[in-house]
């Protein structure tokens, strides 16, 4: 096998959380174009169906499962739905985050229900997903979390989900080691981007961009592309990096 072909993902079947826009439908669609069928999940049925005919599009097989990442019997009807239909499970990427109402706030500030939701999907559902996914994978396989370059750093009124980035981290790093060899756990920590998400949180446009990017002093130059997250999952999800486990690849530009 060739250096190239060993980042094709031909007979994958992949599960891509938060699929249905940003981040999760450019890493759904990098992992389409690399050969995997893809399953998206998210609350949106429509848009998560959208992505699911996109990655039809590219002659792979697509399947959209409304799912709500805070609900462990959803996560585990997403597991078990994605086994059956698609007849396996090989990578499973947790990339369903944020936080539900996109306000700023010191932690002394945040509110308990607003700390329960922020750790309920950006940690309790990585380990949910984690462990629906493992039930079912064979040898070979590969579980990526995405998490954030906040988990490394203070991140003033955003505390609740730096907090729970850092737990993805460490929960990364366990379960590698639980896990191994028969399936790899790693996470990928993007920098900046500027999802939808991002913009409604911030109060920031499009067009402010490249003065946010210079603010930041960011040593690429550029603020983040969703699509610059797609080849790293890539990676991490191929044969690739079948040396690779418990490991946190930066995508930051720099930071």
């Amino acid at each position: 096998m060739s250096a190239l072909d060993k980042f094709r993902l031909d007979g994958h079947v992949a599960v891509v959380t938060g699929g249905g826009r940003g981040i999760g439908r450019a890493i759904a669609l990098g992992l389409a174009e690399a050969g995997a069928d893809v399953v998206l999940a998210a609350r949106r049925t429509e848009e998560i169906n959208a992505v699911a005919e996109e990655v039809k599009a590219l002659g792979q097989r697509g399947l959209g499962i409304t799912t709500d990442m805070t609900d462990m019997e959803q996560i585990e009807n997403l597991a078990a739905q994605t086994f059956e239909q698609m007849g396996k499970l090989s990578i499973w990427v947790n990339n369903a985050g944020g936080a539900d109402d996109r306000t700023m706030r010191t932690l002394v500030d945040v509110p308990e229900y607003q700390w329960d939701f922020q750790n309920d999907l950006n940690l309790k559902a990585v380990w949910a997903g984690s462990v629906a996914a493992a039930k079912r994978m064979e040898a070979g396989s590969s579980i990526i979390n995405v998490s954030s370059i906040e988990a490394f750093n203070p991140s003033p009124t955003n505390g609740p989900y730096a907090a729970a980035k850092a737990g993805v981290h460490a929960l990364t790093k366990t379960l590698s080691k639980e896990l191994a060899p028969n399936i790899r756990v790693n996470a990928i920590a993007p920098g900046p981007v500027p999802t939808e998400v991002f913009l409604e949180a911030t109060g920031l446009t499009m067009e402010a961009m490249p003065m946010v990017a210079q603010q930041l002093n960011i040593p690429m130059g550029r603020m983040g592309a969703e699509e610059d997250l797609a080849p790293a999952a890539i990676y991490l999800a191929s044969e690739a990096s079948s040396w690779i486990t418990g490991q946190v690849l930066t995508v930051s530009g720099g930071l």
